[in-house]
């Protein structure tokens, strides 16, 4: 789904490499994971920001500073070549326009790696740089982006924009976590702090309000489990402690007892031409949401229905 920042990922890892290989081997592990990381971030050093503004969508209805994408199975319909596009389950028309996505993707990884590198070796010049792409994607008026989906996964002909879309910015989750241990250590700068904790706020208010997001919260697969692991990692950031309490419990009543088989399968996962796929990248953002959502006082990560479904049972 991600490439998944190491505050999140890298020391999970590690600590299940160590229980299960031994600490020689995992110590092996970790350094090569390391040296990866850097080498990654050095490259990093050298890329400049690019943001929607970078690439205008002649397709949609939105403006410059309005994040574009089109829906992923949806092609022209060979009887009618210029009318509305008709879907095509499991199948991706390679003509769409996918420019918004990739630049959003992009950011996301060099902001993770450049914020692992930072943790790893305490080297500002990494920090520092992520901040870059963070500030033209969310502070610098002439290249951020608008926080909101109005025009993501469009289809030609038919709509401008769907709930769905809101899946998009799953990457984000990656930003706020860097955003988040940056703070921690004071390495932002308070009133530029405050206008991205604003940006986060905004777009956290469009998709629990706007009636795209509200479509996209009740959805049944994993774009609802999209929307919570979302929801949380924006509310954390911008302690929206309202939000926090409403995706925990959401995961708890909804998301684990609704999606989930007594077997730990998905079964609407498994209805998808990529049933596989889908089933891992729904389980993967139910971990994210456990991780996340895991206090001291509540482990989400071990929390099982009456019925006895829980994240183990789907790793299982």
């Amino acid at each position: 789904m991600r490439k998944t920042i190491i505050s999140i990922g890298f020391i999970i890892f590690f600590g299940t490499a160590t229980a299960v290989a031994g600490e020689d081997t995992a110590e092996q592990i970790r350094h090569l994971l390391e040296k990866e990381t850097i080498q990654r971030a050095d490259a990093a050093l050298h890329e400049e920001p690019v943001t929607v503004t970078a690439t205008r969508a002649t397709r949609s209805a939105g403006g410059i500073h309005d994040f574009y994408s089109e829906g992923d199975y949806w092609w022209p319909n060979p009887e009618a070549p210029d009318g509305p596009y008709i879907r095509r389950d499991g199948e991706t028309n390679p003509e769409n326009f996918t420019a918004h996505r990739q630049a959003m993707i992009r950011m996301s990884q060099l902001v993770g790696d450049l914020t692992s590198a930072w943790i790893l070796t305490g080297k500002q010049v990494y920090s520092d740089a992520a901040m870059q792409h963070i500030r033209a994607w969310f502070v610098n008026p002439d290249t951020q982006m608008n926080p909101n989906l109005l025009y993501a996964q469009a289809i030609k002909g038919v709509v401008t924009g769907r709930g769905i879309g809101i899946i998009d910015t799953i990457h984000l989750i990656e930003v706020v976590q860097s955003l988040r241990l940056m703070e921690a250590k004071r390495m932002i700068d308070k009133e530029e702090l405050g206008t991205i904790k604003q940006w986060f706020s905004d777009y956290l208010t469009w998709m629990s309000t706007h009636r795209y997001g509200i479509k996209e919260m009740e959805a049944k697969n994993n774009h609802g489990t999209c929307w919570v692991m979302q929801a949380a990692a924006f509310a954390l950031f911008t302690d929206n402690r309202e939000m926090i309490r409403f995706c925990t419990e959401r995961y708890k009543t909804v998301l684990l007892p609704n999606q989930m088989a007594a077997d730990g399968s998905f079964p609407l996962e498994l209805e998808r031409t990529k049933p596989y796929g889908y089933s891992l990248f729904n389980l993967d953002a139910m971990a994210t949401i456990c991780q996340l959502l895991t206090t001291g006082e509540e482990d989400i990560w071990n929390y099982t229905t009456p019925d006895g479904k829980n994240i183990d049972k789907g790793i299982a």
